[in-house]
């Protein structure tokens, strides 16, 4: 993960104007502009799994994709998600944005090699801080998911073991990690 260097905090507005890195994205952390890498091919296929794993429970509550964008707070900040869900009226609220205010309800990050763990928990808090109801961690290596809530409450799944997801119905962890 590579910062670019500048001399003051950028601004949303600053940010926006920012055309976009030839390999990756940006992401604005406390004011500060990020490269983020273009996810491996591990990655990547354990993010379409997730999203096609939530496609059908989170139906009725929201919209579920992947790389979603979002501005936790107003100013100084604008994140990615590996995959989310959003409530459906809040993304219909988002369509008049120029990118979604707020955070997704469901955030999750599946870990890579660039993230550091500095960096998950301060993404982490900032999302149970402001508006998610849970921020899942998928770590492809150990194969399981640490899930938090806004609470503090965090519980770890492993093989064998199955997600309740707040909207209803559940995740086997084995599929996530199913290889196509």
């Amino acid at each position: 993960m590579a910062t670019v260097t500048q001399t003051q905090l950028m601004t949303f507005l600053e940010f926006e104007k920012v055309p976009d890195p030839k390999n990756g994205k940006y992401e604005l952390r406390h004011g500060e502009l990020f490269i983020v890498p273009p996810p491996n091919p591990r990655h990547y296929l354990i993010q379409c799994r997730l999203v096609e794993l939530l496609l059908a429970p989170a139906k009725k509550f929201g919209l579920t994709g992947a790389e979603m964008g979002f501005r936790a707070m107003p100013e100084h900040e604008y994140r990615i998600a590996d995959v989310g869900v959003i409530a459906k009226a809040r993304w219909n609220e988002t369509l008049k944005a120029s990118r979604l205010p707020g955070v997704p309800d469901l955030v999750i990050e599946v870990l890579s090699p660039s993230n550091t763990s500095s960096e998950i928990l301060d993404k982490e808090a900032l999302c149970l801080e402001n508006g998610s109801k849970e921020f899942w961690v998928v770590d492809p290596e150990r194969q399981q998911v640490k899930v938090s809530t806004p609470d503090g409450r965090t519980v770890s799944y492993k093989s064998g073991a199955s997600i309740p997801l707040f909207f209803g119905g559940s995740i086997a962890v084995n599929e996530i990690f199913v290889q196509p």
